[in-house]
């Protein structure tokens, strides 16, 4: 069933106002992917701050570009549905990928990271980055391996002292 012009100014007002609150969006392709499973992405999308809406490519068309981002989404195959990372630029990226990996139906398409549009491949590689938390713990055993690695040294010393003194005093 076709929109009435209000539906869709509706729509189209709606959409800008998630493209003026996000971080990121990420465009995917939901063509033969079940309600069910739709719901569960939805879910998954809504734990991790992110949000996920299944727009038509003329009204996403118009809402990128009177935002001032030139992305061409009629030249984009299948039903499109735009995942909006909130809180955290790659976190909507990240969420689509993991659920691809359960349901082939689902492709990402790219991406709009710092209104600058990402291709398939780039998008694909965005959503694989390790967390934020992953970098730090990598980056804090990284820092503290050399400390370790010198306290063991020292340590390793003290103890020689300890036993060559123990056994002059025997």
């Amino acid at each position: 069933m076709a929109l009435t012009k209000d539906q869709k100014q509706k729509s189209l007002k709606a959409l800008k106002e998630k493209i003026d609150k996000q971080k990121s969006i990420a465009f995917a392709d939901i063509t033969g992917l079940k309600v069910q499973d739709l719901t569960k992405l939805r879910k998954e999308m809504k734990k991790q701050n992110c949000e996920l809406k299944v727009a038509k490519k003329t009204l996403t068309g118009l809402a990128l570009k009177e935002k001032g981002v030139l992305v061409d989404i009629k030249k984009m195959k299948g039903e499109i549905a735009l995942a909006f990372g909130y809180k955290d630029e790659v976190s909507a990226f990240r969420v689509l990928n993991d659920f691809v990996k359960d349901h082939e139906q689902l492709k990402i398409l790219g991406g709009l990271f710092e209104n600058e549009f990402l291709e398939q491949d780039k998008a694909i590689m965005l959503a694989q980055l390790p967390t934020r938390d992953q970098l730090l713990a990598k980056l804090v055993g990284s820092i503290s391996s050399p400390l370790s690695g010198l306290v063991s040294v020292l340590q390793g010393n003290i103890k020689g002292l300890i036993n060559v003194l123990a056994k002059a005093k025997a």
